[in-house]
């Protein structure tokens, strides 16, 4: 298959199906791991650290996904994206310090989980913005 096809209208349908298929692979492995770990609270050290870690394993499945659609991306497609993750790059340390502070004077600390949740919708808000831009 030449290039032209990966980046045609078939691209995106590969994308999302792998995309898709890493995600529930996600969620499987985290839902079996959580209701192991709850199950047997007698499991300590390493193997604990291991089982916790193991939704990781299809989440590095995911990340590979990406990067190889992004590479796959032509040129104007992959400007939308660097645009895109620059906004939600500068929004999320900007919030992210922001509540830093407010931390040091007893807001309460937030997950990580927060973080990675703020700056996947500051990207979609980032891609509709850099998507408008270009039309």
């Amino acid at each position: 298959m030449n290039q032209k096809a990966i980046r045609g209208s078939f691209a995106p349908k590969v994308y999302v199906r792998e995309l898709g298929g890493a995600m529930v692979a996600y969620a499987a492995v985290l839902v079996a791991s959580i209701l192991f770990l709850q199950g047997h609270e007698d499991v300590n050290g390493p193997l604990r650290d291991l089982i916790a870690l193991s939704p990781m394993l299809p989440a590095a499945l995911g990340l590979w996904v990406i990067l190889r659609h992004l590479r796959r991306l032509d040129e104007l497609q992959a400007r939308v994206q660097m645009e895109a993750f620059g906004f939600a790059f500068a929004c999320t340390a900007f919030v992210s310090l922001g509540y830093g502070f407010l931390e040091g004077v007893g807001y309460p600390r937030l997950s990580m989980f927060v973080v990675w949740g703020l700056m996947c919708g500051l990207w979609i808000i980032g891609l509709q913005l850099a998507a408008r831009r270009y039309r």
